[in-house]
């Protein structure tokens, strides 16, 4: 009989501390094990998270968290830093390969940090950019008033055509007229492939940066289903945990603009400006247990495994988008080229704030979102957004989307309004939808990338 392996430090450890937690916190811990228990019960189909690897999230609770790494690999203000080094190397080293970038930081805490450090390096308080309008499916960082993108600069915003589409002739258009000094290209509620070199032709013309955000679509780059900005975009930035299944945390990269000198700090490249305003200008320590989480995503990112992941997502969500078609919802843009689903519930007199909170209550989790023209409040919103990263990990097939829209749109029919954000749903509808959740759940378990043995 062969001799089971001893545990690893790292296995230990980590059972160790599970036990103390439990022993020493418990009301801590059985708050932890019931949120283990919702995600495992509930249908995600949110376009802002995905279900992170069980060995990503292990790496956000190792021992790098105890280290002060302040600088870059070979260059920290700290001592004991040989292995964090290594991991960071690691986390650069994997990312450039996967997306072909010639330059990545992996310090930025977040996608919206890693957005504010490319703006700031490429502009000065006052200065133009020019982005997508939060309204049409920009995000935030894009130049919301709401945003430090709208307030320290002046932002100017493009949006969409009649049918719903980018407006790349407006956007040239505005470009011409305000001269900006950066254009952000990218979305986070938008479903349709984006034209990167289209931007960067409008740049080059009126002498603007690009920052490329493709925080929803990364993935799709990763594995070459949706075209990559990397060589066209002078920034591209992401986060990690939408499709790259890592742990939280932003990226910056730069393709083949990496050793451009900057504009406004002579003797300076691109890269080096963009090095020294994460740290120190922005950052101090970075969090080295997320950086690990970040390697370990894109260690399965980069795997063999992964493009038939990516490829299960757009299939998953085009099949969604069919179905919600097939039953007589309005869908933005008609359809989908990535993982967004956008869906107009106001045409079903329904507010996107009650139709997420219904659903919540029902065990599938949709955010509600402002569609195109909306005359409703970001509180309110006509709209739900449903993204499909989180079902390709539970490897459900297209054939379940219908499933998942029948479910939804029961719930939706047995939806009673009695304002904006108050509503009831009947029992019955209520209760199948229940049912169904937890059998579809059931059939199609979370998985772990590659499967584990044992």
């Amino acid at each position: 009989m062969t001799e089971p392996s001893p545990k690893s430090n790292l296995a230990r450890f980590a059972e160790a501390a599970v036990h103390q937690l439990e022993q020493v916190d418990p009301e801590l811990s059985a708050i932890l094990d019931n949120e283990y228990r919702r995600q495992a019960k509930v249908l995600t189909m949110v376009a802002s998270s995905s279900i992170a690897d069980p060995s990503s999230l292990i790496c956000e609770a190792m021992t790098p968290m105890n280290v002060t790494a302040e600088g870059y690999p070979g260059r920290r203000f700290h001592a004991g830093c040989r292995h964090i080094d290594e991991i960071e190397q690691l986390a650069i080293d994997r990312t450039k390969a996967i997306f072909g970038a010639q330059f990545a930081n992996v310090q930025p805490m977040t996608a919206s940090s890693a957005n504010e450090v490319v703006m700031f390096s490429t502009l000065k308080p006052g200065d133009t950019l020019l982005g997508m309008d939060l309204d049409s499916g920009g995000h935030l960082t894009h130049g919301s008033k709401a945003s430090i993108s709208g307030q320290v600069f002046n932002a100017v915003g493009y949006g969409l055509d009649s049918n719903e589409r980018l407006d790349y002739d407006q956007a040239h258009a505005l470009a011409r007229e305000h001269k900006p000094k950066l254009i952000i290209c990218g979305t986070t509620a938008y479903a349709r492939e984006i034209d990167w070199a289209r931007f960067r032709a409008i740049a080059d013309e009126v002498g603007a940066y690009v920052l490329a955000d493709i925080t929803h679509v990364a993935g799709l780059v990763a594995a070459g289903i949706h075209s990559s900005p990397i060589d066209h975009a002078h920034f591209t930035t992401t986060c990690t945990h939408k499709q790259l299944f890592g742990g939280r945390g932003g990226l910056i990269m730069i393709g083949k603009d990496h050793d451009q000198p900057a504009h406004d700090e002579p003797g300076k490249t691109l890269a080096q400006v963009i090095q020294n305003r994460v740290f120190p200008y922005f950052q101090g320590a970075p969090n080295q247990s997320s950086i690990a989480a970040k390697a370990r995503g894109m260690g399965f990112v980069g795997s063999d495994g992964f493009k038939a992941v990516a490829r299960r997502i757009v299939d998953l969500s085009q099949a969604l988008a069919a179905a919600f078609v097939d039953k007589g919802y309005r869908v933005i843009t008609g359809g989908t080229d990535n993982h967004i689903v956008v869906v107009d519930v106001m045409q079903k007199g329904i507010t996107g704030v009650n139709a997420e909170k219904a659903l919540e209550d029902c065990g599938i989790v949709v955010n509600k979102n402002r569609i195109p023209f909306d005359q409703k409040p970001p509180s309110v919103t006509s709209g739900i957004r449903l993204g499909t990263n989180g079902l390709a990990i539970r490897e459900m097939e297209p054939e379940d989307m219908v499933e998942c829209v029948e479910v939804i749109h029961d719930v939706l029919s047995h939806l009673e309004q009695s304002g904006e954000k108050e509503y009831r749903v009947d029992a019955g509808a209520a209760a199948r939808a229940e049912a169904e959740v937890a059998r579809l759940c059931a059939l199609r378990p979370i998985r772990t990338y590659p499967p584990v043995q044992g």
